[in-house]
């Protein structure tokens, strides 16, 4: 398939800028990926919309503050964005590239926490030592900055607001955003409806808003990303599947996370470890039976998964409906319940 089939057009007022001032207050669009028809409601709509038995997967992987503004060596500005670790090194966007050159020294916050860039990668990324005192989240949760993505351009007043609520595991460098319209009544509710909850962690990382370059989709490489399903949530989909409930991902993280570690007979393991699966159209789902997910960028690998999910035409058809409907599109816009 070729990239342009995923292409849309979205007028630039319609990328929400700031999320609304109740999670659960943003709109739903639902999508039935069998007939296309679709409504909408309001995500606070969601728990008459299950079945009991249903459940729920989530990401509880938690954004750390990963990005820094420093000082390099000869005193001009640097930014770092940190991706994940490899060892005792970090891998990081850098900008400038001349500033973050291998041996060069950065000093962030008057010396409180100082990095040597050790090497440079092939894409251009630098795995980078840090020297600090205590304890490296909490020095991050003095001097970093929310990593927000690069279409959100307004000031984030509340950096709690691109957390979940459930968010547990520090590690992403972007937010598992389907999950930002959960409050904690609202899962109350979901549970009072009969459906379960178990949680995975998948750390996101930036790639997740890298364009995908080639036009023969199936020539793009995807970014690999670590992940972590407890037995008790294996235990749970198993559960589920053996009773035909359905597994509903909670995210593009959840359900990647899911379909990356079946095993033959299509039951889950338990397991940790990196994923750099890649779902386009002619995927055969063998965990999701439904997906909640926000609306996503024209021609990214995450408008393919959900097209694998529900269909190329059902999917830019729902997409046509939400622009007509003005629905807020992006991390913290609106959502979708297709199932």
């Amino acid at each position: 398939m070729k990239k342009s089939d995923f292409f849309y057009e979205l007028p630039q007022e319609l990328i929400a800028q700031t999320p609304l001032k109740r999670r659960d207050e943003s709109r739903l669009m639902t999508l039935d990926r069998i007939s296309g028809e679709y409504t909408d409601l309001n995500f606070f709509d969601l728990p008459g919309l299950l079945r009991p038995g249903d459940l729920l997967v989530m990401n509880n992987s938690r954004v750390i503050p990963a990005r820094l503004i420093g000082k390099g060596s000869s005193g001009g500005s640097v930014e770092l964005v940190l991706l994940h670790e490899e060892g005792e090194l970090w891998e990081c966007i850098v900008k400038p590239g001349k500033r973050c050159r291998p041996g060069a020294v950065l000093t962030f916050g008057d010396g409180k926490l100082t990095a040597e860039v050790e090497s440079v990668k092939q894409d251009g990324n630098r795995l980078i030592r840090f020297n600090y005192q205590g304890i490296f989240l909490e020095v991050l949760e003095e001097l970093g900055r929310m990593p927000l993505p690069p279409y959100i351009t307004e000031t984030l007043d509340e950096p709690e607001r691109y957390q979940t609520v459930y968010s547990k595991i520090p590690g992403s460098s972007a937010a598992p955003t389907a999950g930002l319209h959960f409050t904690e009544e609202l899962i109350e509710r979901v549970q009072e409806a009969g459906a379960s909850i178990a949680y995975i962690t998948l750390h996101v990382g930036l790639g997740t808003f890298r364009p995908v370059k080639e036009e023969k989709i199936e020539d793009h490489l995807m970014h690999a990303e670590y992940c972590i399903i407890p037995e008790e949530t294996a235990e749970a989909v198993r559960a589920a599947k053996k009773s035909e409930n359905r597994v509903i991902a909670v995210g593009t993280t959840s359900c990647r996370t899911l379909e990356a570690f079946f095993d033959e007979q299509a039951n889950l393991k338990s397991s940790s470890g990196w994923t750099d699966i890649f779902i386009y159209p002619g995927y055969t789902f063998n965990i999701v039976d439904g997906l909640i997910t926000n609306f996503h960028l024209p021609e990214s690998t995450l408008i393919m998964l959900v097209s694998a999910f529900a269909g190329r035409e059902n999917v830019l058809n729902a997409y046509k409906a939400a622009i007509e409907k003005r629905m807020r599109f992006f991390s913290f816009g609106d959502a979708m319940f297709i199932s």
